[in-house]
């Protein structure tokens, strides 16, 4: 069972007077937590350094806004994932500034700020309106203008953004990627995580196409990751 820092964990080295993040405690979850463990990307180290975690968390989470593990709890409508968990998803994901990326489950913004300054546009599709809502009031308090907040259901995509050169799926799936796929560009990638069977422990996966095909699935690393409903496994009936 993965980790989480809840509301009544011990705090991480922020103020606890007014909870708020500084460049100094920003460049120490860099140094302590992303960097010795294989996050080395400079632009994707470049965002946790620029963008504050702390800004997109209910208030009484944002003292333990630089903890390294996965954030959860009363308040939270999706957990936020451990910093050392994204940094080697998104620098997995290879985004260019001149991508366009469709992260699904993102949250209350945190990851698609992060990714407002790797690629050049942004869509960020919850399935929840109020969870949108949130996403684009955090996003709009730091000045992100290049993500795209769209409400729907997620196994569907944002088609009408399509196509897309990146799609990051923050969560385990088990099939229904079809209409995913059918919205990446011909060369395009789909980075997600992944069970290969049950006793085995989760792992990021990178399902890159060529041509319009699908040419190779592979895993990335050993993670944590929360479970993604709309893309469970269909179940299979027999007479």
């Amino acid at each position: 069972m993965a980790q989480a820092a809840t509301a009544e964990t011990a705090a991480a080295p922020v103020s606890p007077a007014t909870g708020a993040a500084t460049a100094t405690t920003r460049r120490v979850m860099v140094d302590r937590q992303l960097r010795p463990y294989d996050v080395y990307d400079i632009e994707v180290l470049g965002r946790f350094l620029a963008v504050p975690r702390e800004a997109f968390l209910p208030e009484n989470f944002r003292a333990i806004a630089y903890s390294d593990l996965a954030i959860e709890g009363l308040g939270l409508r999706r957990a936020v994932p451990a910093p050392l968990v994204l940094g080697r998803f998104l620098q997995a994901a290879e985004i260019r500034p001149h991508h366009k990326v469709l992260e699904i489950a993102g949250g209350a913004g945190y990851s698609a700020a992060l990714l407002a300054g790797l690629a050049k546009e942004v869509v960020t599709l919850e399935n929840d309106p109020d969870l949108s809502k949130q996403s684009r009031e955090n996003l709009d308090g730091i000045g992100v203008t290049n993500v795209h907040v769209e409400t729907g259901p997620l196994e569907k995509g944002a088609p009408t953004h399509a196509p897309y050169d990146v799609i990051l799926l923050h969560g385990v799936v088990e099939g229904g990627l079809d209409d995913l796929f059918a919205q990446l560009a011909p060369n395009g990638r789909l980075v997600a995580f992944k069970r290969f069977d049950p006793t085995s422990g989760v792992k990021a996966v990178k399902f890159e196409f060529a041509q319009g095909r699908l040419a190779g699935e592979r895993a990335v690393f050993d993670a944590a990751a929360p479970a993604l409903p709309a893309f469970a496994k269909v179940a299979e009936f027999s007479l």
